[in-house]
């Protein structure tokens, strides 16, 4: 047995299910969840269509074993998708690769990366760093590679951004993997160009890998688009986008969860040796599934009608809540990171008791490190739900925190 599985640690679902096993919520509500971040508004009917096509047309899609790197059509409406999104020009053959959902693709990248062998790195583990909060899987992922995670601080007082400065040098000597998430999970928030820059003057210097998460990158409140890591790395002259691959999904873009369907691009030469892990890992996309991916790349209407019911919802949810706790706006992404008073922990418990509402603990989100949990005093709000839903929701806490007060 991996003897790294008994470092994992219990998923925060399940964290909030063991939290609330012995809670009976108030049956005078119906409840409501704020907790996973599932979207729910409806998968566009063009990628049913063109699923249902794939399946009872002539050619059979599920009669054939599919290719590890994906059909050329696929991987066309990637390219081309990046060239409108991005304005980038990339190889089809060498430079973008379909995965079946960020999430596994995450993981899988990590140990395509990460050389844990005794003396590989001196008699230490290598380090993976990654941000504080952050997605679970890059734990994970570190972990079972036989990697270390080092978590990187966010800094409120700069829109949540991370703290590579904190960082000791002889961490990053010894990192063979960067994870870094923009827009952000939790907080939503974007990296600028000059945060880009630092992390690839960092790369060059001490030769880690940035493996960037952008599957929240479609949904934002303001006018201009989150800057992308491939499209931060071409305005800075890195056209080869050395050590560096991003990965996105259709699961937030275009209502799909259940595809489990993304694509990650990049540095050729780190697509090339992805390439040949997946193949042996198994992991190649379902034609079906590729067929309704293309055509869901391919359109951009669905893409803009899912953002304007997000912003509706926000614009609506989010002043009701700033009335009552430390809550702004994110740049992008659809959770509301919301600061409150007291344990996190009882905040989420006693709201789903009282009212019915589960929120998820910051704290289930983050590790203790450098003395300090990032997502202490904190609580997650995944506004995915349909927007009356939300506000609905946003009403029940609004009363519970006034009722706290009392």
């Amino acid at each position: 047995m991996n003897p790294n599985l008994a470092l994992l640690q219990a998923y925060p679902f399940e964290r909030l299910r063991q939290l609330f096993a012995s809670v009976t919520p108030n049956p005078a509500y119906a409840p409501i969840s704020l907790g996973i971040g599932e979207p729910r508004h409806a998968a566009p009917l063009l990628v049913k269509q063109a699923y249902c096509d794939a399946i009872m047309g002539p050619q059979g899609a599920l009669s054939v074993y599919p290719a590890t790197g994906g059909d050329l059509s696929l991987r066309t409406a990637i390219a081309q998708w990046l060239k409108r999104r991005y304005g980038l020009e990339v190889d089809v053959a060498t430079q973008v690769l379909p995965i079946n959902g960020s999430r596994e693709a995450l993981f899988a990248f990590a140990q395509t990366i990460v050389n844990a062998a005794p003396g590989s790195q001196g008699l230490e583990a290598p380090w993976i760093v990654c941000p504080n909060p952050f997605y679970q899987i890059y734990e994970g992922a570190a972990l079972l590679s036989g990697a270390k995670p080092y978590f990187v601080p966010s800094d409120p007082g700069r829109n949540f951004a991370q703290d590579w400065d904190s960082v000791p040098a002889a961490v990053w000597q010894n990192t063979q993997l960067l994870f870094v998430c923009s827009p952000g999970n939790p907080a939503g928030a974007v990296m600028p160009l000059e945060e880009w820059k630092k992390l690839f003057d960092l790369s060059d210097q001490y030769g880690f890998v940035i493996a960037s998460d952008e599957c929240y990158s479609e949904i934002y409140f303001r006018d201009e688009p989150p800057l992308g890591g491939l499209e931060a790395a071409a305005k800075l002259g890195r056209a080869d986008f050395k050590n560096l691959i991003s990965f996105t999904s259709l699961s937030k873009r275009s209502n799909v969860p259940g595809m489990r369907s993304g694509f990650c691009a990049g540095d050729a030469a780190l697509i090339k040796q992805f390439l040949l892990y997946r193949t042996y890992h198994g992991s190649a996309m379902s034609p079906v599934i590729q067929a309704a991916s293309a055509a869901a790349w391919a359109d951009e209407a669905h893409v803009v009608d899912n953002r304007a019911q997000y912003r509706d919802k926000f614009a609506r949810v989010t002043p009701m809540l700033a009335q009552v706790m430390d809550v702004a706006l994110p740049d992008a992404g659809f959770y509301l990171w919301a600061k409150v008073k007291g344990s996190e922990v009882e905040f989420a418990r006693d709201l789903y008791a009282n009212y019915n509402v589960t929120v998820l603990p910051g704290s289930y989100l983050a590790r203790e490190a450098q003395g300090h949990n990032p997502g202490a005093h904190r609580i997650r709000m995944a506004l995915v739900a349909e927007t009356a839903e939300c506000v609905e929701a946003a009403q029940r806490i609004v009363q519970f925190v006034q009722s706290r007060k009392t």
